[in-house]
């Protein structure tokens, strides 16, 4: 499917009325069902939704037991239809409605071991050429000014790129893509384009990511769980000029 639509609008400046073509994103509510039953719904972009429901169900642990990626059932009309089929036990303790764009949902849990070594270093010349390739690619987000962005890298090439109307729903996909293609995160840079709240450092840490770039700012509690868990954070890249607001050794 699409991430946007063309619509006619008019674009009023001072007593002027044109009418024009605009691109408007495309918002869907996506319905999760594992073994028939309704679990949760949530509002994404509907593409890459097989990598957003596998990114989301690992890191926030929904299923406690095995489910198959491979089975997943996913039916496109008026919602977003997913059905899967696992024998563990769907985990939703703690469920809640975050601050994140389009009420993302976090579940109840601890935030993992502290990263324990450094095996990711980055020079702060190639954090601000890979950010710079991250926001000309962003597309979507520059043609509609409402899809934000996730990307993967090692540090030499951006690996994976994904959109989303929910920047939580942009991290799951591009975490779940890793997860279906067997590519290691403990030895990578995750790029974004929102703002690097606590959901976004504990999505991280779940699994081992060492550094988080983001042009906008981190909140308190974020920089504190990445403090905690070891990881990187970088916010404000901006031109020639980012803020380092933990564990700075990574980054030369």
């Amino acid at each position: 499917m699409d991430i946007y639509v063309e619509r006619s609008i008019f674009r009023v400046t001072g007593q002027d009325r044109e009418l024009l073509c605009d691109p408007i994103a495309i918002e869907k509510k996506l319905v999760l069902r594992i073994n028939g039953a309704d679990v949760l719904a949530m509002y994404c972009s509907p593409v890459m939704v097989k990598e957003l429901v596998t990114g989301f169900i690992m890191t926030e642990g929904v299923i406690r037991g095995g489910w198959c990626v491979d089975k997943m059932a996913i039916k496109y009309s008026d919602d977003i239809e997913v059905d899967i089929e696992a024998t563990g036990e769907v985990v939703l303790e703690g469920k809640a409605v975050t601050s994140g764009c389009i009420g993302g949902i976090t579940t109840k849990k601890t935030f993992g071991e502290k990263l324990s070594t450094d095996n990711f270093k980055i020079d702060g010349d190639s954090v601000r050429r890979l950010f710079n390739e991250f926001q000309h690619r962003s597309a979507s987000y520059n043609l509609t000014g409402c899809i934000h962005s996730a990307a993967i890298s090692d540090g030499n090439e951006i690996l994976v790129m994904t959109e989303d109307i929910g920047r939580h729903n942009a991290v799951d996909k591009a975490i779940g893509h890793c997860i279906i293609n067997d590519i290691a995160l403990d030895d990578k840079l995750m790029l974004l384009s929102g703002r690097l709240s606590s959901e976004i450092g504990s999505k991280c840490g779940k699994w081992s990511i060492p550094v988080v770039a983001s042009r906008t700012a981190p909140t308190l509690l974020s920089v504190e769980i990445a403090e905690s868990l070891g990881i990187t954070m970088i916010g404000f890249i901006r031109g020639n000029r980012f803020n380092i607001y933990t564990h700075p050794q990574r980054i030369s």
